[in-house]
């Protein structure tokens, strides 16, 4: 099939775009857990949350249940498959800012390096200066911070939204420091806030009372849309609430093109949802046993056909792979020991990370013929010692086992 791409657009026939697209695709339906990329182990309890840099996306933050902080470095200089993706710092109980419980997010800025954040349930959310390892800020909350988010498009404010265990959201404004809205209408804990991928000021906010809230914050009249997921049909007019889920949501995802976002909740179902007009897009993903009660930290693929939803089984140690539009499950991928707490996706090299209970953080990447490659090239110089010989081997033998050449079938 790929060939056929190929050859289509050596002759012009496949323009750039769907060339691109094909791969992708290819590439994000063929992930499975790396057998020599991993990460130095430097946690001592469970990983709560990972980001990576939308900058150059190069660096990997972690964070603990211990309130430790990581710093990674995703390149590869080597340029072998087995590789150790090492430590560049981290934020320790030795420093005087480190949190002192678990931490729930944590972020990098959108646009510099040079600045991350992170919150938890010691009640803050913290500014850090890269550089330095100080925390530039520190905001105090009276209550547990369950999540927070910074807009991944804006250019015209620098606010962040939290989340807590009070039913009000927060924006906090970087550039004065203090907090400039807050927003009201929900009526429990708030589990999870997201900004649209496409509008600087659409912001997305689910909470313990079922409820999903779309919100423009240029606007005092309240919440933009209460999502229903029954799209005001008559059956459901004996209910004079919508509500997204009938129970508490505690995850949302927008596309990358900010025209869809997906939600979870604790009434065990995923839904697909038009953020434009709210509607509900009846995908039925089957039964999610989540009983999650803090942020579900999942994750979509990007510029694949179809997108991909990454999130945890919670029955098990898995990741559980769907196809977003027909709500099959594609497959599981299994790795970890231990319940998986977070799923991130790099849509540069369309590779996933996760970590989990188990404190191991693992590399799913796609699945090329380079590791098999390496497999053989282990396993011949285990018998032959003869070292030019086997370079030549596994060279000759990655060339033969091209990303695509395989895919004619």
């Amino acid at each position: 099939m790929l060939l056929n791409y190929a050859c289509g657009r050596e002759t012009g026939l496949v323009d750039p775009q769907t060339w691109n697209r094909a791969e992708v695709t290819r590439r994000v339906f063929n992930i499975d857990l790396s057998k020599y990329r991993n990460f130095q182990k430097i946690h001592a309890t469970a990983v709560r949350c990972l980001d990576i840099d939308p900058v150059e996306g190069r660096y990997l933050l972690s964070g603990s249940l211990d309130g430790v902080i990581v710093v990674y470095d995703l390149e590869n200089p080597s340029g072998s498959p087995s590789y150790t993706h090492p430590m560049i710092c981290t934020v320790g109980h030795s420093n005087p800012h480190c949190h002192k419980h678990s931490i729930e997010t944590i972020q990098w800025y959108p646009l510099d390096t040079g600045m991350f954040t992170s919150s938890g349930t010691d009640q803050t959310l913290k500014v850090w200066d890269t550089n330095t390892l100080v925390a530039a800020d520190t905001f105090n909350f009276p209550e547990k911070v369950n999540c927070h988010d910074l807009s991944p498009v804006s250019v015209s404010h620098n606010l962040i939204a939290v989340g807590t265990n009070k039913s009000q959201a927060h924006l906090i404004d970087l550039r004065t420091g203090s907090a400039t809205h807050i927003l009201r209408e929900h009526r429990e804990a708030i589990l999870t806030v997201r900004w649209s991928t496409s509008h600087e000021h659409v912001l997305a906010t689910g909470s313990q009372d079922n409820k999903v809230m779309l919100w423009d914050i240029r606007s005092a009249k309240g919440s933009l849309l209460i999502l229903d997921q029954y799209n005001g049909e008559d059956y459901a007019s004996s209910n004079s609430v919508s509500t997204a889920h009938n129970g508490a949501v505690n995850g949302i995802m927008f596309t990358s093109d900010g025209l869809h976002l997906v939600t979870v909740g604790t009434d065990c179902r995923m839904r697909l949802w038009n953020s434009v007009s709210g509607r509900n897009m009846m995908v039925n993903y089957g039964r999610l046993d989540n009983d999650s009660k803090t942020c579900v930290k999942f994750s979509l693929s990007s510029s694949s056909e179809p997108e991909a939803i990454f999130i945890q089984d919670f029955d098990s140690t898995n990741i559980n792979m769907y196809d977003m539009w027909s709500g099959s499950k594609v497959r599981s991928l299994e790795g970890h020991y231990s319940q998986v707490n977070v799923v991130v996706y790099h849509p540069e090299y369309q590779e996933l990370y996760s970590a989990g209970a188990d404190r191991n953080m693992l590399v799913w990447m796609p699945q090329t013929g380079q590791e098999m490659a390496y497999d053989d090239y282990l396993s011949d110089l285990n018998t032959d010692k003869n070292t030019k010989r086997t370079k030549v081997n596994f060279t000759s033998r990655v060339a033969m086992q091209d990303a695509w050449s395989s895919d004619e079938d």
